[in-house]
């Protein structure tokens, strides 16, 4: 199958998951991704468990689910960083590859003679793509930065959850580590332009991407609201800021969520409702109006869903062309007909394991689509095959990388 990344060799140095992220996109596009990995830890994730992938004999593997989600499509290299021959390694691979992607702290590579400017030196055409909390520059660009810490410091968490006068209220972080996914996602697109523009001119770029930075970019027309009106947004839980109603109700029998993204569409919910009179009432007929006035508006309808079950609303608001869905598990979402129709759960296999259950890229191409080749590896599954055909090591060079030398 022909692949967008065909002949990209990108030498990965990053663990967890923003990093691991922005990988498993190259990887799944068709590049070799080379994991380097310490010598028997491995990514923090590996361990990050349980649930953990079980073998064929129903028995926990070492590898978590976790790790699984971000590190299909690589092949993974024990190497030991703190050694000399370690560090060299890492320089002939970089001297070999097209693409370098790290997350160590801010001058952590440089003592090891990993930084950019030194593997730049060895190969002027590397894209160098670093990942961190808060940058390479800046009064904190020495601090550690998690996911958890960026959603509340970013702003994130001031937007997340429950209004503090309601029940519940308070402060959420998102159900899944969105800062480290989206940074991931800002790191691919930054790769991709990086290598276009060495397609174009030859050079090769240094690349700096914060989790930080990431975060307050991605809060998108939250950002503008308080921009333009000098007011910090606040807490809606399931509410929308600017356009009402458009939140989740509760139905007869279980929760739904009420889009309606117009005027037109909140008229033809009224009369569906049996309410016409919401729509001419001066107070909501227009967005705008529905907004200042949505502490007497949503109660109404509120009470208006609750009339009827689910699959009544949601049948019904379909048909009256009235944005609506409702509020799955992951069960319920993987057994969903859309969702398998797109194919978006894979399986690949691995050779202690079997089928290994993942989610495929979301990415629909007609010329060069996403292609899964390799299950997430074992630890240093690759280490021989690597070190021997891109560099030509033999045992007792590989044993020096692993640090296993003499024991």
């Amino acid at each position: 199958m022909k692949t967008a990344l065909n002949g990209i060799r990108v030498l990965d140095l990053t663990r967890v998951l923003a990093g691991p992220w922005c990988s498993q996109n190259l990887a799944d596009l068709g590049a070799d991704v080379i994991k380097v990995e310490r010598p028997g830890a491995g990514d923090d994730t590996r361990t990050w468990g349980p649930p953990f992938l079980k073998d064929r004999e129903g028995r926990d593997t070492a590898d978590a689910a976790y790790y699984l989600a971000a590190n299909r499509n690589k092949r993974s290299v024990e190497i030991d960083l703190s050694s000399a021959a370690g560090q060299r390694a890492v320089r002939e691979l970089a001297r070999a590859s097209d693409v370098v992607l790290e997350n160590y702290k801010v001058g952590q590579l440089r003592k090891y003679g990993l930084d950019y400017p030194s593997l730049a030196a060895l190969n002027p055409r590397l894209v160098y793509c670093s990942v961190t909390g808060f940058g390479q520059t800046g009064p904190w660009a020495h601090r550690a930065g998690y996911d958890f810490i960026i959603q509340g410091l970013g702003g994130l968490m001031s937007i997340t959850g429950e209004a503090d006068e309601r029940p519940g209220g308070g402060p959420q972080k998102v159900g899944v580590a969105v800062s480290d996914l989206m940074t991931g996602m800002y790191a691919t697109q930054a790769v991709l332009a990086a290598l276009l523009h060495r397609e174009r001119s030859g050079e090769g770029q240094y690349i700096d991407v914060a989790l930080l930075d990431v975060q307050v970019a991605m809060l998108a027309n939250m950002n503008t609201n308080f921009l333009v009106s000098g007011q910090p947004p606040k807490r809606w839980g399931n509410a929308h800021p600017n356009i009402v109603p458009y939140q989740a109700f509760r139905a007869a029998d279980q929760w739904i969520v009420v889009a309606v993204g117009n005027d037109e569409q909140y008229r033809r919910f009224c009369e569906l409702a049996g309410r016409s009179e919401l729509h001419r009432d001066e107070r909501f007929t227009r967005n705008s109006d529905r907004v200042r006035n949505r502490e007497t508006l949503v109660p109404l309808i509120a009470e208006l869903i609750a009339q009827h079950p689910a699959a009544w609303w949601l049948e019904a608001l379909e048909r009256a062309g009235v944005p609506c869905g409702p509020i799955n598990d992951l069960r319920q979402v993987f057994d969903n007909e859309q969702v398998r129709a797109r194919g978006l759960r894979i399986d690949i296999e691995r050779e202690d394991a079997g089928a290994v259950p993942l989610v495929g890229s979301p990415l629909k191409m007609s010329a060069t689509p996403p292609s899964y080749r390799l299950p997430p590896p074992r630890l240093g599954e690759h280490t021989e095959q690597v070190l021997r055909e891109l560099l030509g090591y033999d045992d007792d060079a590989i044993a020096a990388v692993r640090g296993t030398r003499g024991r």
